[in-house]
């Protein structure tokens, strides 16, 4: 098997001569460039499996080698050489397709951890990079987002996953892992807001032992842990200031100190970002920082709301009654349940479309679920909510979808009760329910 072959530009002969080096006790072949023009005819003469450019070359500059591999050389992963700090050209360069960035002084743990992503990616076998049956849907909106998806696995610049909650970002995520190289390494999800303020550092880069009160022993955070692989914080504008400011400082210099150590540990990481809320607000409150933002933001994939594909519904809901109904069901929807889910408007899109449709198969008598079955909550939408019904008020702030239905639902069952003396069966005629639905909603919200 012939050794891989890398493209090293750059005009300081010193800086060339120390990746080389460093490459070739890799086992990889090496040719090298001073400038643009160089570079250009290096790359019509032979086959490269990467390409690593300084930002500063005689004849102009990284950003346009960027530009012309993307343009000429779409597979093949460029890397940049940035100056100590110049971390807007780094960015810069992601956003034109880059691969992923070097600071100098040049890192050489640094330097090896990119340089084995980049030939795992050059070298990286054809599979199935089709999402279609992960996530699902046909509409034109969906069938761009699962394109994005199979070129952004091939880059390891951060992207922003931005979204309503239940739209799927965590499942977009673990996508963008699972189709590149880091695949076979560890993805690990962390919810920012879960994490309390105090044991957010420990958490995040790990302690050593005696560090504080309690740490009995070394422990590696979620940094260590996703080594090689990814790192997805979901829900990140629940990052306190002062964890922005550390996480901040991690990405950039792909390095952790835990808490006690004096020492900064080098980290290989891909870092994907979640939040359900307007992140550019925040900034100018001044309660996300810029920076950070702007670090994390390289690259921002939308995903849709259930309202903006409504075309993709009734393919979605017959792969979730497969998905949860029994072998032994046959359980369908019927042609107007089908209708009353087009028309609703899933303020909790597709997870809240999950929750109705197990409620559905749970309540239904028959194999075939009914618009009654469903029990749609009315709202101001054209779901078909029965005239002069109050329109839906807006959870409060803080309070997800699911709790604010299930705060409404048990209280409109306990006044029931109470109108009916704790009469479980009248109680259900008067709510206009099976019996059957009046034991499994009091089992569900825990008031039997």
């Amino acid at each position: 098997m012939s050794k891989p072959l890398a493209l090293i530009v750059d005009d300081e002969p010193d800086i060339r001569e120390l990746l080389e080096l460093t490459l070739g006790r890799m086992n990889i072949d090496t040719r090298a460039a001073a400038d643009l023009a160089s570079a250009r005819q290096q790359l019509s003469d032979h086959r490269f499996d990467l390409c690593l450019t300084d930002m500063r070359l005689p004849d102009g500059d990284g950003l346009t080698l960027v530009e012309h591999i993307q343009g000429e050389y779409p597979e093949l992963p460029v890397a940049v050489i940035t100056a100590h700090g110049n971390m807007e050209t780094a960015v810069q360069a992601l956003k034109l397709g880059a691969f992923d960035f070097v600071s100098k002084p040049v890192d050489l743990q640094a330097l090896r951890n990119l340089v084995n992503g980049a030939i795992r990616l050059a070298t990286f076998p054809e599979r199935d990079r089709r999402s279609r049956d992960l996530l699902l849907g046909d509409s034109a909106i969906m069938q761009t987002i699962r394109s994005t998806i199979a070129k952004l696995a091939r880059s390891q610049a951060p992207v922003y996953i931005s979204g309503e909650s239940g739209t799927g970002k965590e499942l977009v995520a673990r996508l963008i892992h699972a189709k590149g190289p880091r695949g076979d390494h560890p993805f690990v999800a962390v919810n920012c807001g879960a994490i309390p303020a105090e044991l957010m550092e420990s958490e995040f880069f790990g302690h050593r032992k005696g560090s504080f009160t309690g740490a009995v022993s070394d422990k590696e955070g979620l940094f260590q842990a996703a080594s090689g692989g990814t790192l997805f914080l979901d829900e990140v504008a629940e990052l306190p200031l002062h964890m922005q400011v550390k996480l901040l400082r991690a990405i950039q210099e792909k390095a952790v100190r835990p808490v006690g150590e004096q020492k900064e540990i080098p980290v290989d990481v891909r870092v994907l970002s979640a939040t359900h809320k307007d992140l550019a607000p925040l900034v100018e409150s001044g309660d996300f920082r810029q920076d950070l933002y702007y670090r994390i933001n390289v690259i921002e994939l939308k995903v849709p709301s259930l309202r903006q594909r409504r075309e993709d519904i009734p393919q979605l809901a017959q792969h979730i009654v497969r998905k949860l109904a029994a072998e032994s069901t046959q359980a369908q929807l019927s042609s107007a349940a089908l209708e009353a889910l087009q028309r609703y408007r899933f303020p909790g899109n597709v997870r809240e479309l999950e929750n109705i449709l197990e409620r559905a198969l749970t309540l239904s008598e028959g194999r075939e679920i009914q618009p009654d079955d469903l029990a749609l909550p009315t709202d101001d939408g054209p779901a078909g909510g029965e005239p002069g019904a109050a329109p839906a008020a807006e959870p409060p702030a803080g309070v997800s979808l699911e709790d604010y239905l299930e705060s409404i639902e048990r209280q409109a069952i306990l006044k029931a009760l109470e109108q009916c003396n704790h009469n479980k069966t009248a109680a259900a005629k008067l709510l206009g329910i099976t019996f059957r639905a009046m034991r499994y909603r009091l089992k569900k919200l825990g008031l039997e």
